[in-house]
């Protein structure tokens, strides 16, 4: 890992930490990765430290510090239940908050999106509809995102399904489309967490496919 922990402050006071990792060269700008329900582990820092080879000030700030903290869970399910347990005691008022505290201390790398997987993909678009601190969006199979399709984005957003999800089916995506038309909403043969390496879900071609699609639309927002 080429990140490190660090100490954030939110608007309102609380404190929370966050992985970051910046570029061996000048940034392109910078990227908040929205931790999913297993918390900031091992998945999202290797994708923090690779957001950040690929020219961007990377940071994930920890969510569930406002209920738990130092929350690193596995990717089995029993770990998502554990998860969820966490993520059903948290204000979910206070992630902008946390989310903006997060995008402060990259800003100065520049132009400052948010991207997310799982949960964390859900909060990357409450971070495109409830923060004005993100110039784009980008979210992976979000759970939640159907809930909350009817919200309104402050900028460009890309969303990324898999067409057999358990989490969010097909019926969801298709009213999430729906409700959004102008959003660029791809959809690959995998299923849930198609990109989160270990997982029995892990699909090798539609994790390239959605990456290149994900680095054009920051290349093209972020610098």
């Amino acid at each position: 890992m080429m990140g490190t922990f660090v100490r954030l402050t939110a608007a309102d006071g609380f404190e929370l930490d966050a992985f970051r990792a910046d570029p061996p060269n000048n940034a392109r700008g910078g990227l908040v990765i929205a931790m999913g329900i297993f918390g900031v582990n091992n998945y999202i820092r290797r994708q923090v430290d690779h957001f950040a080879e690929l020219g961007y000030a990377t940071i994930a700030p920890a969510i569930f510090d406002r209920v738990q903290r130092g929350v690193d869970l596995g990717i089995e399910t029993e770990s998502g239940d554990e998860g969820r347990v966490i993520r059903s005691k948290l204000d979910e008022k206070a992630i902008p908050l946390d989310l903006e505290a997060a995008a402060a201390a990259v800003r100065p790398a520049g132009k400052v999106g948010i991207l997310g997987y799982c949960w964390g993909g859900c909060v990357a678009w409450m971070g495109a509809t409830r923060s004005k601190a993100f110039v784009c969006s980008v979210s992976y199979y979000g759970g939640g995102v159907y809930a909350r399709r009817l919200e309104k984005p402050n900028g460009p957003v890309q969303f990324h399904f898999g067409d057999s999800d358990h989490i969010v089916p097909m019926e969801h995506i298709e009213a999430i489309k729906a409700a959004n038309p102008d959003i660029p909403t791809y959809v690959y043969h995998a299923g849930h967490a198609f990109a989160t390496i270990g997982r029995d879900s892990f699909n090798a071609e539609a994790t390239r496919l959605a990456e290149e699609r994900t680095i054009e639309f920051l290349i093209r927002h972020i610098g």
